[in-house]
């Protein structure tokens, strides 16, 4: 690592230990969404009152509960009957990830570009990861959606950093570099600032740990996978990774050489996965 990248890492975990980095917090919307999940007694009446007070989080549950994904047989026009058919869990996680999308946005237009870029990314390795979930798990596609949007949460907190320190923000190297040793522990802090659940408080780190041991299966392998699908075709350093030896890929069972994007099946669901994002 260089040296101006050194200085500003130790500047950025110095922030974090004396508590003075500040990290994103959830939206209102989200963070009632979710003290619905966590709570045992809450019902489809209590989500409804929540959700129904952002009138665009409530079209977007409605869409979510027409999509093609979910194969109904009849239009919704409702966000209750949204909500019933989706159930809560379903929508909490669901809502969760759309409400985020707010979060990736900055005064800089450098540093706008780059949280569209991170949120665009995250959408299309949350879209896979739904995928895969559903085809090759016994987890729960919900969940690995939100995993997906959420595995670089970690790159916000540094890309605000760099807003208020220019000289930073002009050397995209040096801030590449820091992003890519930094973002996943920082991004296990913020998930578990947040009070996320334990299988999807680490998805930051593990997803790019790729020799990490699992007894089975779960959604850190499901991350991994979509976000190395991801980059497929693109000059990125991820797109040249050795994928036969990303342990991810035996747990899920797959094919390091598969190409998700090659299967009409699965690529049409992916689509549909994404365009729930969008």
């Amino acid at each position: 690592m260089n040296p101006i990248a050194e200085k500003v890492r130790t500047e950025i975990i110095t922030a974090i230990n004396n508590d003075q980095l500040v990290l994103p917090t959830l939206p209102e919307v989200a963070l009632k969404v979710r003290e619905v999940a966590d709570d045992p007694d809450a019902d489809i009446d209590k989500l409804n009152q929540v959700i129904s007070g952002d009138a665009a989080l409530s079209a977007r549950i409605i869409r979510v509960a027409n999509s093609p994904l979910l194969r109904a047989s009849r239009a919704i026009e409702d966000l209750r009957t949204a909500l019933m058919r989706l159930g809560i869990q379903y929508t909490c996680n669901i809502a969760t990830g759309l409400a985020m999308e707010q979060m990736f946005q900055a005064t800089s237009d450098l540093v706008d570009m780059r949280m569209r870029e991170v949120w665009s990314r995250s959408s299309e390795v949350a879209g896979i990861s739904h995928v895969l979930c559903k085809h090759y798990t016994r987890l729960r596609p919900d969940q690995a959606t939100l995993a997906g949007l959420v595995h670089k949460i970690g790159v916000l907190p540094i890309l605000t950093y760099a807003e208020d320190h220019p000289a930073l923000l002009k050397d995209s190297f040096t801030l590449d570099a820091v992003i890519e040793e930094l973002h996943g522990p920082i991004g296990d802090l913020i998930l578990k600032t947040w009070g996320f659940p334990e299988e999807l408080a680490h998805i930051p780190t593990q997803h790019i740990n790729f020799a990490r041991q699992s007894p089975k299966a779960d959604y850190g392998d499901i991350v991994t996978v979509a976000m190395l699908q991801s980059y497929l075709g693109t000059d990125s350093p991820m797109a040249k990774i050795d994928c036969s030896q990303v342990k991810a890929f035996e747990r899920l069972g797959l094919d390091p050489e598969m190409q998700i994007a090659e299967s009409e099946d699965l690529s049409a669901e992916m689509e549909a996965a994404m365009s729930l994002l969008l």
